[in-house]
């Protein structure tokens, strides 16, 4: 019985975050589109976030020609 009793509670918790329930954004079209705005302005840097974590925005060490090596 408690099990099943915490289940619920958990789902209702669960659902109630997500936005099931309880709509994320707000029905007014207005408020909506500014609401969207500023949740999307955080997911515009992931991609550089993704790059400078890999390293792929460093620039490339090998050289396109090749090189004698030695002292000249």
């Amino acid at each position: 019985m408690r099990k099943i009793v915490l289940t619920t509670i958990l789902t209702a918790l669960c659902a109630v975050q997500i936005g099931c329930i309880v709509p994320i954004y707000s029905s007014s079209a207005d408020v909506r589109t500014r609401q969207l705005i500023y949740v999307s302005e955080g997911y515009r840097h992931i991609p550089q976030i993704w790059e400078r974590v890999w390293g792929l925005e460093l620039p490339d060490l090998a050289t396109p020609y090749r090189t004698h090596g030695g002292v000249i």
